[in-house]
């Protein structure tokens, strides 16, 4: 089963995006030849969407995967949808587009078809994915989102470009062909809201096996994995499925072929607790950071 285009989301820029898409993190044990292994199996069991992240560290694995599926012939690069994604080090504008440009390098593409802010929290530059002080603190970072987004100046083209910072944000990204969509990812209502709510922008973003999943699963002869991957897509959501066993990444495309009842979705809906689970503890918002690093200028 190959994902086409009548089972994607169109994004607002016009471009399509497959609701269903292959994850390539891992855990620190697994190793990186391993991912390489999961994301051909993931390509010729008929994933299309392919999601890695800078942060994951296994870009060069991913890459060869992916140059070795359109090698043999299984796919072009035009029947692929890969997303990657801009790391908390480098959420400063000047940093948005190098980082992307590394990516690519790492991949062996020329474009990716989403680039998104990985997570809405600004950590110290450098090569360090969590930095940290001499006292095992994480070492944040000050950093307006929006100007990540877009950078300060660019809404203004009568001002002397010379005043202006060198364009280097996520639209900057875009402008230049390194990424045909751009986007936010684990944002809150409130982070979206302050890119959103920003004039001048070019482009906007918008959008654990539990006895109660299990239930439903039973009664419509499903997996609980398969359930809770139906009750996102009929939400309207794209999902991502991450698994590097070969059955469980064909049985996690067996999706579209049955349907949550009212009730059933009813009864997922009272499973929000309101939280977010992120096996990164250390990297959330600081107290006295909450309410002024990602304030939006108007």
């Amino acid at each position: 089963m190959s994902l086409g285009r009548h089972l994607s989301m169109k994004l607002n820029d016009g471009h399509f995006m497959p609701v269903l898409g292959f994850g390539t993190s891992a855990a620190t044990k697994v190793a990186n030849r391993n991912v390489e292994e999961a994301t051909e199996r993931a390509i010729s069991a008929g994933y299309r969407h392919i999601d890695s992240a800078y942060v994951y560290q296994n870009e060069e694995e991913v890459g060869r995967a992916l140059q070795k599926k359109m090698a043999d012939g299984t796919v072009t690069r035009n029947d692929l949808f890969f997303t990657t994604k801009l790391w908390s080090t480098c959420l400063r504008p000047e940093f948005v587009q190098t980082n992307l440009e590394r990516s690519l390098k790492k991949l062996q593409l020329s474009y990716v078809d989403l680039y998104l802010i990985h997570f809405p929290v600004a950590l110290k530059f450098g090569e360090e994915k969590l930095p940290k002080d001499t006292q095992g603190r994480v070492i944040f970072d000050r950093v307006d989102l929006c100007a990540t987004w877009e950078p300060p100046g660019s809404p203004h083209p009568t001002r002397d470009p010379s005043q202006l910072p060198p364009p280097q944000a996520m639209e900057n990204c875009k402008e230049a062909g390194l990424t045909r969509s751009i986007g936010v990812s684990n944002f809150n209502r409130r982070q979206l809201e302050l890119i959103i709510n920003k004039p001048g922008l070019q482009y906007k973003p918008v959008c654990n096996q539990d006895p109660v999943i299990k239930a439903i699963a039973d009664k419509h002869g499903r997996t609980p994995a398969q359930v809770a991957l139906r009750y996102q897509l009929q939400r309207g959501l794209v999902v991502l499925a991450k698994s590097f066993n070969e059955k469980r990444m064909r049985e996690n495309l067996q999706v579209f072929d049955f349907q949550l009842t009212a009730e059933d979705m009813e009864t997922l809906d009272g499973l929000d607790r309101n939280i977010r689970y992120l096996q990164e503890t250390e990297v959330c918002f600081p107290p006295r950071l909450a309410s002024m690093s990602y304030r939006c200028p108007l």
